[in-house]
């Protein structure tokens, strides 16, 4: 994959539904939480309120409740009422100097240019640039709790980041500024419970430290999950990653993530479950914030499940197509045999490999399978080998190659993993526009043929690396000016078109952001995105968390008609 993206300790505050009534609606809620806010007036308990009131309010509460539950949806005037309004530059100015009061260290809030530019700019990705008014970095829970009170009480957007490997501008700050939340502080493994299988950390850590500090410790355990190298947990969880490991392990929406404790947009903080593998006590909020992208909340702590680690070795093989390839790794999913990874990478790739000399082979520049097999012996390894070989070679798989020792095994593997750097060599002086989408196994060759088709007649340079066992395909197009830009933001646009019309997904694991948020209602359809809103609504009424990310805008129905 290339490199890709990127929370009971306390005691939570009083919950913002105390003086609310129990029989308010989602939305209701929601708006009378947005002037609670804004008027900082406490309201009247209802034991005080004269019969008249209270007649009037619960002939309001009819009414209302009619207007919401006998209509299709909200009036675009209601919609337009529920827009988020920020706060003045002198409240953003008057913010930063509560923040910097509120931190004992000089470091922990920063307005430095340069700081302002590396937190709303991404050399990874093309989308449009959007710097932050003040970076903060917390230390602590607490600390986070003081940022997102501040952030409230002077309606400034808010945007927490974390290891900045995001592609589709996640991290970006909003068109008026904000605070960014840089997590890098909040970096510490807090327990390894070895016993249980699972680890307690801060967000910050990353998965490859986390896989280090165990294997340094003599921990027979890793985290399986492994997007690009600096993607830290708070980011994977956010952005729902997963990596070359998914074909056997999954991904983030999985049982990866156990807890996490979250400061939400109130201030309160929640810790979403206990850390039992499995819980039927209601529905799972943990995977609430799996894929959210600090929308709804930040996260501060996680508890993430760990596998054994098992021995493994890599072997490649070559087709003459990738019809046949796929067809090969179908074939082979279906025997069950122990495969932990499965990569296709097409012909032009096994090239650029060639090109950039840091493999230690020539390559046949076919389009080519790379497995990792993995069991608890090696005799189980050899054994699924040999099984993989005849399946393939039944395929016109050629040139299959085992690893002869754990050295060559690395080497191998480091090729397929190098596929960014390789990737660029294919054209001198060029920049790479990385991108992925999944669709169901059967529909990849189709996908991967149309794409390459429409890349060829675009005159595109580019490279296809798949994660094949799931369906998962990414592209890096190679472009050197602002034409070819153009051609390559036209080109990603009707891969994603076309791997939604193959029942697929417009981003398998590098997250919407606000570069694939446009295609979630031709995904998803709009009464999933307006249920989306909906949590969105509830939980950050005045629109602070990372404002436009994910959330796609909405479909004007007039010009439909």
């Amino acid at each position: 994959m290339f490199p890709a993206s990127c929370f009971q300790r306390l005691r939570p505050s009083t919950s913002l539904s105390t003086n609310l009534g129990r029989s308010r609606s989602i939305k209701q809620h929601a708006l009378t939480f947005a002037r609670r806010q804004s008027s900082n007036v406490p309201l009247r308990s209802p034991r005080s309120w004269s019969p008249i009131v209270i007649g009037s309010i619960a002939s309001g509460l009819i009414g209302y409740s009619l207007s919401v539950f006998w209509k299709p949806s909200l009036t675009s005037e209601a919609l337009e009422e529920m827009e988020p309004k920020y706060g003045t530059p002198k409240d953003f100015e008057q913010a930063i100097k509560e923040l910097r009061d509120s931190f004992d260290s000089d470091d922990a809030v920063s307005t430095h240019p340069d700081d302002l530019r590396i937190h709303g700019y991404s050399e990874n990705d093309y989308h449009p640039n959007a710097p932050h008014t003040v970076i903060v970095y917390p230390k602590s829970t607490e600390d986070v709790v003081k940022i997102v009170k501040t952030a409230v009480k002077y309606r400034m957007p808010l945007t927490p980041f974390s290891g900045g490997t995001s592609l589709e501008g996640s991290y970006r700050g909003s068109p008026v500024g904000g605070i960014c939340v840089d997590m890098s502080d909040m970096n510490k493994i807090i327990e390894i419970h070895e016993a249980d299988s699972d680890l307690v950390c801060q967000p910050g850590v990353g998965w490859m430290e986390i896989n280090e500090t165990l294997q340094k410790k003599g921990i027979p355990l890793f985290f399986p999950l492994d997007p690009g190298p600096g993607a830290t947990i708070g980011g994977m969880m956010s952005t729902g990653c997963s990596g070359t490991n998914a074909v056997r392990y999954g991904t983030a929406k999985g049982e990866w993530f156990l807890n996490a404790t979250v400061v939400l947009p109130s201030g309160e903080v929640i810790k979403t479950r206990q850390r039992a593998r499995k819980s039927a006590a209601g529905f799972d909020t943990t995977k609430l914030f799996i894929g959210a992208e600090g929308t709804l909340g930040i996260i501060t702590e996680v508890t993430i499940r760990l596998a054994p680690v098992l021995p493994t070795t890599v072997a490649v093989v070559h087709f003459p197509d990738v019809k046949r390839a796929t067809e090969a790794v179908i074939d082979v999913m279906n025997r069950g045999v122990g495969i932990q990874c499965v990569e296709l990478c097409d012909s032009e790739f096994m090239r650029s490999i060639n090109l950039f000399g840091a493999s230690q082979r020539k390559y046949p520049e076919q389009d080519s399978l790379f497995f990792k097999f993995q069991g608890p012996t090696s005799a189980s390894i050899a054994e699924t080998a040999k099984i993989v070989k005849e399946i393939v070679q039944k395929h016109g798989g050629t040139g299959f190659e085992l690893a002869r020792s754990e050295k060559e095994a690395h080497d191998l593997w480091a090729d397929r993993k190098n596929a960014l750097y390789s990737g660029l060599a294919l054209l001198e002086g060029s920049r790479g526009w990385s991108t992925d989408v999944c669709v169901p196994v059967s529909k990849l060759p189709q996908l991967v043929y149309e794409t390459k088709k429409d890349l060829e007649r675009l005159g595109l340079v580019s490279i296809v690396v798949g994660h094949v066992g799931d369906g998962n395909f990414h592209t890096q197009l190679l472009f050197r000016n602002d034409k070819e830009l153009e051609s390559v933001r036209e080109a990603v646009h009707r891969m994603v078109e076309r791997a939604i019309k193959l029942e697929g997904t417009c981003t398998g694991e590098h997250g919407v952001g606000i570069g694939k948020r446009e295609y979630l209602y031709e995904e998803l359809g709009e009464g999933t995105v307006e249920l989306m809103r909906s949590v969105k609504r509830t939980l950050d009424p005045l629109g602070l968390f990372n404002p436009g990310k994910l959330y796609p805008d909405r479909i004007d129905k007039k010009s439909k008609h």
